[in-house]
């Protein structure tokens, strides 16, 4: 069976969190601990991605994220295909990086 680069998803969670308060800061941490508990990779600071096999995965990290957003800041979710991934450009200071490598096999975690 072959894998179609569309049906196969990425989703990323963006988010801005207070962290003046002590409170905030665990808050914050927190939140970003969780997402490397759930198999996400931190593209910057305050983005992480995870591959999802499709549509249905991405739902279950939905219903997880909404779980376990903290009581204040903003976290936005977005959703795009494989297909769309390969797109990305990506710079490093003013030089580009090399093209991603999408996973070619599912990792079991």
């Amino acid at each position: 069976m072959t894998l179609s680069g569309y049906r196969l998803m990425w989703i990323m969670v963006m988010f801005d969190l207070p962290v003046v308060k002590k409170k905030e800061r665990a808050a914050a941490t927190k939140f970003r601990h969780f997402l490397l508990d759930q198999g996400f990779e931190m593209a910057q600071y305050s983005v992480y991605m995870r591959f999802c096999a499709g549509k249905e995965q991405t739902a279950v990290y939905e219903r997880r994220i909404r779980e376990n957003v903290p009581a204040r800041g903003k976290v936005h979710i977005l959703y795009f295909t494989d297909k769309q991934y390969e797109n990305i450009v990506s710079f490093e200071g003013r030089h580009q990086e090399e093209d991603r490598k999408n996973p070619e096999q599912f990792v079991l975690l």
